[in-house]
Order: C-alpha cells, then sequence, then structure tokens
C-alpha cells in the first residue's frame, strides 16, 4: 500500500492530467477560429417556417483559406458555403437550413466543414431545432426579394393553427424600425385557428441585405415566441460590385490593379471619388461621361511596411444626394509567412 504522501502525490497528478487534457480539448483548432461561433440552436420554430442561419467566418490568416466540402449529418438539415476561396481577411458565411416541411419535433444535426488550404481540418457544428407540429406558416417566411430602394413593400403570410379551440395572437415583435407587421384573424372552429399575418418594409428602409426575424407572441405558456424570418435585398440607386474590395496579401512595393463596377438604373455621371485617409498608395481616375456602368481601375502600390490594409472610399454621383460608399482591405507581408 503506498504511503499516505504518495497517494496524494499520484492523486493530484492524476487530476492534473485530466484537467490539462480537458483544457486541451476545449482549445479551438485553426479552423474553428474563423467562426463566428461554434453552434446554433434555432430554438422553437413553426412547421413550414423558412429556417435559415448564416454562420459567419473570416480568413483571419495570411495564407488563401480553401474550402473543400460542406456537408451535414442528417437529411432534416442542409448547409452549403457563400464561397469556397477566402484570401486574407476576406469573409463568407454558412448558409444553415432547417426542412421544418418534411420533419417535425426535436432535431439535432451537424454541419461539417473540410478545408484542405493550407492544410486539412474539419470543423463541425452541433445545431438543434424544434419544429411545432401545431403553428404552421404559408409561405414559409417573408421574403421581398431584391426590391428597389425608397419603395414600400408588403408580404402576407397564413398563420395555422391546430389545438386549443382559444388559442390566440396577442401581438408581434419587431426590433427593426423599418418592419411593421399586423394580423387578423380570419376562422375559428374546432380546435382550429387561421390568421393572416401581413408584414411591411417600409420606404426609408436602408440599402444592403435584410434578414431578420420578427416574433409572434401567443398565449402559449411553454412556447409563447414564433419567429418568422423577413428577408430582402434592398438595391440602391447606383451599387458596387465588389464590396467590400479584397486585395489578398500584397508584398511591401507591390503594385496590383482592381476593378470597381458602377451601376445604376439608368445612367449617371460619376463627381469624384474620395478615400478617407487620403492615402497615396490608391489611385483611380474618374470616367468622363455618363453611363449605366462604370469600371474603374483601381491601382493600389502597398507601402513598404507590413501590416493591414484598409481604405474606406466615398463616390459623390451628380444628381444622387446621397454619396456612394465602398471599402478595400488587404495585407501587407514579407517573404516569410507563418502557416496556421
Amino acid at each position: 500500500m503506498l504511503p499516505t504522501s504518495c497517494h496524494r502525490l499520484v492523486l493530484f497528478g492524476v487530476i492534473l492530467t485530466v484537467a490539462t487534457a480537458a483544457a486541451d480539448a476545449q482549445e479551438l483548432n485553426w479552423a474553428q477560429k474563423m467562426f463566428e461561433k461554434q453552434s446554433h440552436d434555432f430554438g422553437v420554430v413553426a412547421r413550414g417556417a423558412e429556417v435559415i442561419y448564416r454562420l459567419k467566418l473570416k480568413n483571419i490568416y495570411q495564407q488563401t483559406v480553401h474550402i473543400a466540402n460542406v456537408r451535414t449529418s442528417c437529411g432534416c438539415s442542409a448547409a452549403s458555403p457563400s464561397t469556397d476561396t477566402l484570401q486574407s481577411l476576406e469573409e463568407a458565411y454558412i448558409q444553415i437550413s432547417m426542412d421544418t416541411r418534411r420533419f417535425t419535433r426535436e432535431k439535432n444535426s451537424k454541419v461539417i466543414i473540410t478545408f484542405d488550404q493550407p492544410r486539412y481540418e474539419e470543423v463541425v457544428i452541433p445545431i438543434h431545432a424544434y419544429i411545432r407540429t401545431d403553428v404552421v406558416f404559408t409561405p414559409g417566411a417573408a421574403e421581398f426579394g431584391a426590391i428597389a430602394q425608397g419603395t414600400p413593400q408588403e408580404r402576407r403570410i397564413e398563420v395555422a393553427y391546430a389545438g386549443r379551440a382559444d388559442w390566440t395572437i396577442r401581438d408581434v415583435q419587431t426590433n427593426n424600425p423599418h418592419i411593421s407587421a399586423t394580423f387578423v384573424e380570419t376562422q375559428r372552429s374546432g380546435g382550429r385557428v387561421n390568421y393572416d399575418l401581413v408584414v411591411q418594409l417600409g420606404p426609408d428602409a436602408p440599402a444592403g441585405l435584410l434578414r431578420e426575424q420578427i416574433l409572434l407572441i401567443t398565449d402559449d405558456q411553454n412556447s409563447p415566441k414564433v419567429p418568422l424570418l423577413v428577408e430582402a435585398k434592398i438595391e440602391p440607386e447606383i451599387t458596387v460590385t465588389p464590396d467590400p474590395v479584397s486585395l489578398g496579401v500584397m508584398r511591401p512595393n507591390e503594385r496590383k490593379t482592381v476593378n470597381v463596377v458602377l451601376k445604376g438604373r439608368k445612367p449617371f455621371t460619376v463627381d469624384k471619388i474620395e478615400s478617407e485617409t487620403g492615402s497615396e498608395a490608391f489611385q483611380v481616375r474618374l470616367p468622363e461621361r455618363a453611363n449605366i456602368v462604370h469600371v474603374l481601375p483601381l491601382i493600389v502600390t502597398a507601402p513598404a511596411g507590413e501590416g493591414d490594409l484598409v481604405e474606406e472610399f466615398t463616390v459623390t454621383v451628380s444628381g444622387i444626394p446621397q454619396p456612394v460608399h465602398f471599402r478595400v482591405s488587404g495585407r501587407v507581408a514579407g517573404t516569410g509567412v507563418p502557416v496556421p
């Protein structure tokens, strides 16, 4: 039998080993560090609802990152990347969805993202949802599609409930001041209740992608909130492609030309283009005449020192009061680039 002091020493060593192993297991690998979070819970959702989440990731490394494959562990879910190649500092997302039409009740799945550059790694993202059987949305989301900025829009959603005869919607909550919603009961009979839900998008909604959830507040005690997805692509008078403009990794004093495309609904004239800092690293030539599409060659000369290369540009267009903005980002690095 071991002496008491030796026994305590061995026990301490075992505890230390287990604690160290647990800490190592929790440490994120290089690929996981690019993701905004390591799991996602959709919560309680209606049957037929569009259940979509865009999991953001950013290439925080100097090397190019390549996604070789994205798959899921269950037929109840699907996932796809917005792009499979990310240059240094570029951002992307994995679009994850749950099938609420063919599946109901509690569903657990995993999204597996496989990288093959700069070296092999897999990231596993657990996802969860509980799909109600008593509340159904038709259609499954308030999808406005691509709309011109400044034009009010509305979409109608049918909400069908089967269960309690006295079930009611009490309110609709939204955190976006540009989205409003009204509802009216259309039928109540034999434990079935129907509502018409009208989702309105105001004319002052800013340009860009809009993805929000509004919440139906019901009198259910256990799950009073039922989310509904609202999506729109609000197109401004002038669009910029790409935005942001990615320069990738440049060497000190390297010179590169990237094309920035401005597109309007009708011919327009560019009055001036200004950079936020006035850096001499960027040069761009103004187009001489009005066109629907302008291709602006942006000449970039990397500075001598290493570090991030980021600039904001403001484009003033004749006859349009609101200026157009776009962002340029990259990184200046030497020849010795560490692998993540």
